[in-house]
């Protein structure tokens, strides 16, 4: 309880006095506190505020910072999409590249790769299915292409197997016809990038080099008969002069005829020598690469000139008794590398080995070629 007081105030040599009741301190402490509580209440207010824009402000920070942060990771998927987007590009023009020069046109990569390539996940219900991501849809192209190319490998290399069983199947070395020089000018490959960063790529790509090259030979070995006479005279080996009687080499085989019948190309080729031989009287060799030549000796004459290219059972010459010959017959040589090898497996080949060249033949490229 506030009690009275008196405020004794002197001005001009007069006193008076002031009553302060408790009535008026009352008043005038709650006017003072009523003043001092609307100054916090303002005051508090005032920070109150200033607190939430700067809480706001630090949310908006935050929010640039993660816009930008978004911003920069997209842009980065984007980059990182449209690498990987270039590389399965290039990768593709690889493939596309490596079947059309060994197969000659492009191969339905859908049907050759069949149930093992990845699918896109089929929803059970309508509307349901999460959308791949652009990232997904290359994960699965690539994943596509490496089983393909997987495939592609698989079916060269058991097609590379017969290739080797069937000149294996007449008495041939596959090394020997992949022993000839190679060489021209270099002209880059557009695809050549990828092929010497991608493993499994370079490793399809001499695969089907090799496939080439001796399917290749297979379909000129000389496995068509030089002549129609269906029986010979005289065999490949060792045998007794018909001359002086002493044991000599025979290096290939005699087939009797007439003066004049059809001498047959045994298989494509070129004319390389028309003319005198010793020994061997009028005769003509036709070479039909990878070391591959055949000879026809004793001629009475020639129906194609050096340079000439010859097919398969295409007339060449005509059968004669010229040189060291007892009489009318052909007598036909198979030689690899320059040296004779037997003619007989050639000319007897198992169907096993003619179904294999008769496949070789028919690649498009090849085929394209001889025709």
């Amino acid at each position: 309880m506030m009690p009275e007081r008196e405020i004794f105030i002197r001005a001009g040599g007069t006193v008076r006095f002031l009553l302060l009741t408790t009535r008026m301190q009352l008043m005038a402490a709650s006017v003072i506190a009523a003043l001092l509580g609307a100054w916090g209440i303002g005051t508090g207010v005032m920070l109150w505020r200033q607190s939430s824009i700067v809480s706001a402000q630090a949310v908006l920070d935050v929010q640039r910072s993660a816009i930008s942060s978004e911003a920069a990771r997209a842009s980065a998927d984007r980059r990182s999409v449209d690498a990987v987007a270039r590389d399965l590009e290039q990768r593709q023009d690889a493939l596309d590249a490596l079947m059309g020069s060994h197969f000659g046109a492009a191969v339905d990569q859908s049907r050759l790769i069949g149930k093992d390539a990845p699918q896109p996940p089929k929803p059970k219900t309508i509307g349901l299915a999460k959308p791949l991501s652009g990232t997904e849809r290359l994960a699965m192209l690539r994943q596509r292409q490496q089983v393909f190319a997987r495939t592609l490998t698989g079916m060269a290399t058991a097609r590379l197997a017969r290739v080797e069983a069937a000149i294996r199947g007449v008495g041939l070395n596959p090394r020997q016809l992949t022993k000839g020089g190679q060489g021209g000018p270099f002209v880059p490959a557009a695809q050549n990038a990828m092929l010497s960063r991608d493993t499994q790529l370079r490793s399809l790509a001499g695969l089907l080099d090799r496939l080439s090259t001796l399917e290749s030979a297979l379909t000129m070995l000389p496995s068509g008969r030089p002549t129609m006479t269906p029986m010979l005279t005289s065999s490949y080996g060792y045998r007794r002069d018909p001359f002086n009687g002493m044991l000599a080499f025979h290096a290939g085989l005699d087939f009797p005829g007439v003066r004049g019948q059809p001498i047959l190309a045994a298989s494509d080729g070129r004319v390389v020598f028309a003319g005198q031989k010793s020994g061997y009287g009028n005769c003509i060799e036709v070479d039909h690469g990878h070391a591959i030549v055949t000879r026809y000796a004793h001629l009475s004459g020639f129906t194609a000139r050096v340079g000439d290219a010859v097919r398969r059972g295409q007339q060449i010459a005509r059968m004669g008794s010229t040189g060291r010959s007892t009489g009318t017959h052909l007598h036909f040589e198979v030689r690899v590398n320059g040296a004779a090898v037997n003619p007989r497996p050639f000319l007897e080949a198992s169907q096993d080995v003619l179904e294999a060249q008769q496949t070789a033949a028919r690649t498009p490229q090849r085929a394209s070629n001889r025709g």
